[in-house]
């Protein structure tokens, strides 16, 4: 066997000092309604300089117990309960008398309830494929990520790349969260991973900022990279133990496809350049989680408003009703597609197949 290698070290430090801690900490009460609470301040702040020199991530945490590597390492009760969430999801995803459901997922960033001061054209664009769904009889839950921007503590903090130390590293459902030492909560993804796994279809809809996804969209794409080899037994690598999850690759990493076979679409709108290219890079990550496209009509990059004002480009949705009936085929073909993988009908060739190239 290869021996395994240690993990490169060498970067600088991002520890910061009491002085440095404090000043940080307590600038989330520069409100003066703060100001009578002082003392209690101080306390406060005092623990959590505790917490974090501390270096505690996961304070409340009990043994693991019979089905792990380790069943006496001591497991963080936010990842359990993650873990449950999605064993959950995935026996009503298992259900064939159950419904079949679609994940609706609204990837842009802009709401009427923050400063931009209006909707999104790619809300509208849910709804659109929502009531076509949700006509068709099917359970549809709808994932508007533009609460990133509108909605108090609500955060998807970013992936910190475990996976590309080690497959085992990268722990499913993500374990590099909530870190209480750095006071780094309030994390979506753990309520989103039991979305993704309990849905037969997926659609996204999102604009193109800046040739990219929208930043919103971009971090839960990130964060669901465990879901594509990612390890479902912390205790395997002790936590977060890199040379361990080295020497687990080493021996050779099964990469286990957590949310196969799941069928998608994909729109994608812009109103200068680059739909095409992020309906393509979409579609690319989709495809190799292995998730399947939908149909052809499932897959759509249009341009609303193409160098007209913004100020008009709500307007420009409203007059082209060619774009508004495409996207009603792409949920109708998704409906489609969605029910025959829910009833073990839909014919995926090659599925079975084992790759070449795992990574």
């Amino acid at each position: 066997m290869t021996a395994v290698p240690d993990p490169r070290k060498g970067m600088p430090s991002p520890q910061l000092d009491e002085t440095q801690f404090r000043a940080r900490y307590l600038s989330a009460f520069a409100d003066p309604g703060f100001e009578p609470l002082a003392v209690e301040l101080e306390k406060i702040v005092r623990v959590a300089w505790e917490a974090y020199s501390a270096g505690r991530k996961a304070p409340r945490t009990r043994k693991a117990g019979p089905g792990y590597a380790d069943p006496d390492y001591d497991l963080s009760l936010d990842w359990i309960a993650a873990k449950e969430a999605i064993a959950a999801a995935q026996a009503r995803h298992d259900d064939k008398a159950g419904p079949c459901r679609i994940l609706l997922i609204n990837g842009s960033s802009r709401s009427e309830h923050t400063c931009p001061g209006e909707m999104s054209k790619s809300w509208r664009l849910c709804e659109i494929a929502h009531g076509e769904m949700t006509a068709e009889g099917l359970e549809v839950e709808v994932l508007d990520l533009s609460r990133l921007a509108s909605e108090y503590g609500r955060e998807i903090h970013p992936c910190k790349a475990c996976f590309s130390t080690a497959p085992a590293l990268c722990h499913w459902p993500c374990s590099c969260y909530p870190n209480y030492g750095l006071g780094q909560v309030h994390d979506w993804m753990n309520e989103i991973y039991p979305m993704w796994v309990q849905a037969h279809g997926i659609m996204i809809v999102t604009p193109v900022n800046w040739y990219q996804t929208s930043s919103p969209l971009k971090l839960m794409i990130d964060r669901l990279v465990c879901a594509d080899g990612g390890n479902p037994d912390p205790t395997l690598t002790h936590g977060k133990d890199a040379k361990k999850a080295k020497a687990e690759e080493l021996k050779g990493w099964p990469y286990p496809k957590h949310l196969e076979g799941r069928v998608f679409s994909v729109v994608v709108h812009g109103d200068v350049e680059g739909a095409e290219n992020v309906r393509r890079s979409l579609s690319d990550w989709l495809r190799f989680m292995d998730l399947a496209p939908a149909g052809v009509n499932a897959e759509l990059d249009r341009y609303i408003g193409y160098w007209e004002p913004y100020a008009t480009s709500h307007e420009a949705l409203d007059a082209d009703t060619a774009i508004q009936e495409e996207v009603r085929n792409a949920a109708r073909t998704l409906v489609e597609a969605a029910r025959a993988r829910h009833a073990g009908k839909l014919l995926m060739a090659g599925r079975r197949l084992k790759p070449a190239r795992q990574k």
